[in-house]
């Protein structure tokens, strides 16, 4: 009997395949924020426009799907784990004791 394991599980746990709860609620907060900006403030000028967007376009940067990662969001806290950790790692495996004898 040969069993065919899908390469791609989690996918399956994923909304559209590609988003996490959070990654919807984000970007639903980003466009929501963006929506209200651009009822409430006058876009008079290009600046000011950017500015009202941005919310909405940043959001969608985080959430945007990356090969080898989740999204940006998980590369930018992998990345932000990584230099806030300690980087000297000790060997903790079955030579522990490095020849020495255990009582």
């Amino acid at each position: 009997m040969n069993y065919l394991i899908p390469a791609n599980t989690k996918r399956g746990q994923l909304i559209l395949g590609l988003f996490r709860p959070f990654d919807l609620i984000l970007f639903g907060t980003g466009v929501l924020i963006t929506v209200i900006l651009l009822a409430i403030v006058p876009l008079d000028s290009t600046l000011v426009t950017i500015l009202v967007l941005s919310p909405g376009i940043v959001c969608g940067f985080l959430v945007l799907p990356v090969p080898n990662y989740h999204n940006i969001l998980n590369i930018i806290v992998e990345l932000y784990e990584f230099l806030t950790n300690r980087q000297t790692y000790r060997w903790r495996g079955w030579c522990y004791k490095n020849g020495k004898k255990s009582r």
